[in-house]
This record gives C-alpha cells, sequence and structure tokens, in this order.
C-alpha cells in the first residue's frame, strides 16, 4: 500500500498545512480518501501532488469533527460518484469545552442533509474491499476519554461526554500485517490496536498512522502510553496532527525510531 498525507499541521516544502488531517491510500490498485482536513488544502495539496481526487473510488470520514469533515464539499466538487463512508453515530452534534464554554467542533452544519445521497452510515464494523475494513470502537468507558479531554455530544438539550460513537477505524491487511489508520485516536491508540487484535486475532499488527490527540496530555502520562504501546507488540508508529510536538519528542524518547513524524506530504509505502 501507499499513503500520502494530503493535509497535517506540518508541512516541507511549498505544500499548504492546516490543524487537520487527510490521507491518500492506494491499495491493490484501489484508490481511497481518508478525511478530508478542515477546508480545500487538501485537494489543492493532492493537485499539486499530482494526485486525481476524481479517481479516488471511496472516502472514509474517521470521526465527525470539522478538521476531518470540513473538505468533504471539496472533494465531491471533484469526485462525481465516490461515496463517503462515515460510522452510524456521526452527527452534526460534537462540542469542545472551555471553561465554562462549548465551542461546536463537528461537521459543517447542514453537510450531512446536503450530501446525504453521497453518505453511507456504518455500524460496528464493515468490509469495503477485500482486504480494507471499517471497525467501531468496542471498548467500555470510553467517555472517561471525552471528560479528560473536553469533548463533549449535545444531545436532547444537554451536553455529555463524548464516548466516540462517531469514531472508526480504517484497517488495511498487508504483507507486512495489519496497518491501523486511526486518524486522532480519542479513543486512546493503545485501545485502538488492542480492539484490532481481538477483532483479527489470526494477524499480526504492522503500524498504526494518525493523530493521538495528546496535545494536552502530561508528559508522564504520554510516557504510560508509550509503554502500553510498546506491549502490543506494532512495529511503527506513523503519527502528527493533534499528538502534538511535545507529545511527539516524548514519544520519540520511548519509542525510537518506532515512531515517525506525520507531515504534509509525507509518503508512506508498506
Amino acid at each position: 500500500m501507499r499513503a500520502v498525507v494530503l493535509v497535517d499541521n506540518l508541512t516541507k516544502g511549498t505544500l499548504v498545512a492546516e490543524w487537520g488531517l487527510s490521507i491518500y491510500i492506494e491499495y491493490q490498485g484501489h484508490k481511497i480518501l481518508l478525511d478530508t482536513g478542515a477546508s480545500d488544502r487538501f485537494a489543492r495539496n493532492a493537485e499539486a501532488l499530482g494526485i486525481d481526487l476524481g479517481k479516488v473510488e471511496f472516502g472514509v470520514l474517521s470521526h465527525a469533527h470539522y478538521d476531518h469533515a470540513d473538505g468533504v464539499g471539496a472533494f465531491f466538487a471533484r469526485n462525481a460518484d465516490a461515496c463517503f463512508y462515515l460510522r452510524e453515530g456521526a452527527g452534526e452534534n460534537c462540542y469542545g469545552k472551555r471553561w465554562i464554554f462549548h465551542k461546536y467542533i463537528g461537521i459543517h452544519r447542514g453537510f450531512l442533509k446536503k450530501y446525504r445521497d453521497r453518505l453511507v452510515f456504518t455500524k460496528d464494523s464493515c468490509r469495503l474491499i477485500p482486504g480494507v475494513n471499517l471497525l467501531a470502537h468496542h471498548t467500555e468507558g470510553l467517555e472517561a476519554y471525552g471528560e479528560q479531554n473536553h469533548l463533549y455530544i449535545r444531545q436532547n438539550g444537554r451536553y455529555r461526554a463524548d464516548s466516540f460513537e462517531h469514531e472508526q477505524s480504517l484497517i488495511l491487511d498487508t504483507k507486512e500485517g495489519l496497518v491501523i489508520c486511526s486518524s486522532c485516536s480519542h479513543g486512546g491508540a493503545d485501545n485502538i490496536i488492542q480492539e484490532v487484535v481481538t477483532a483479527y486475532p489470526d494477524k499480526k499488527i504492522h503500524a498504526m498512522i494518525g493523530g493521538f490527540h495528546l496535545y494536552h496530555t502530561s508528559s508522564e502520562d504520554i510516557r504510560t502510553l508509550a509503554g502500553r504501546i510498546r506491549t502490543t507488540g506494532i512495529r511503527k508508529i506513523y503519527t502528527g496532527h493533534c499528538t502534538g510536538q511535545p507529545a511527539f519528542e516524548v514519544l520519540k524518547e520511548e519509542l525510537g525510531d518506532q515512531v515517525c513524524q506525520l507531515y504534509t506530504g509525507l509518503e508512506i509505502i508498506i
């Protein structure tokens, strides 16, 4: 498989960056788009890289936050046929809390209605094509992660801690082992790896690609997380976006060359 980061917080050269993530994937002749960042920047970078978004067969939305979903309209403007797969729990109802204030951080309002004919909602797991699957969280108690990270869902006029019923991982089966594309890993990178181990007990886990949502996390907790990741036996970690640079440096100290930095324009060959 080949994965190209179309947008991330960091960049090299002339490609534009933003707070968001989008990854283009080629897998056994198929072309897949994971997330669309927060604007059309991913599409402009794709054009600069010579990647034709019009040939993408389908897209996947990892979760219902603006920095992964708000470029969907730009993608549909460039691709007349591909659908986008969302988890069934995805809605326009995600909020972040700062002090006593709740700020909307969800999918651009009206997108779900505007593009309903091109959206496919999945349940716990879904095979997209042979070797490519979606896996939803099945770890209990994830609302504790939502509370810890000040992430909420507005439901029936009230706010509750997000338990990430809208988040899913893209799993690709390669000769090296399974590759997990987790985008933000709000439910915990170690939990997600274990979910994949449980779902595919006969497969080894080769790599994980995505943000780890650690930019508000203490160094001590990051080191503890690194220890848990180490015990999974995963071989490679490609992380950026919401991981945050200080957290990346701690992961690098703990896991060494096992950890690689995501940036706009990075190409990963597995």
